[in-house]
């Protein structure tokens, strides 16, 4: 038998309460030592349905890294901007796993300041 630990065990206690729908999909975050990415999910049917990181071109000029809360701040901004922009206002929020502060706490936050309900 596995054992899992840390972020593993949390990321699945999560995952069994969290499923993101067409109406209200999940918005999935991963974190990398250099960037973030982030996607809206469709648990039912197992699509993407929007996907943004910090290494796409048009943020590239505004973040000067997706490693920092700043840098986590501004692209929460303008993933928020883009998915209210496709429809999608309401979200359920799965922090993959990871501590809510830092980094993820200021996208959460820039998130909710842009118009993302959760």
């Amino acid at each position: 038998m596995t054992h899992i630990k840390g972020k593993e065990r949390r990321h699945l206690h999560i995952r069994k309460k969290i499923i993101g729908t067409s109406q209200r999909p999940r918005l999935s975050i991963n974190r990398s030592v250099k960037n973030l990415t982030a996607q809206l999910v469709d648990d039912l049917k197992g699509h993407t349905l929007f996907l943004l990181s910090t290494q796409n071109k048009s943020l590239k000029d505004k973040i000067v890294s997706g490693g920092n809360v700043k840098g986590a701040g501004v692209f929460g901004e303008q993933f928020a901007e883009e998915a209210v922009k496709k429809g999608f206002s309401k979200v359920v929020f799965d922090r993959g796993g990871y501590l809510y502060h830092g980094r993820i706490k200021a996208f959460a936050e820039a998130c909710r300041k842009k118009g993302l309900v959760f």
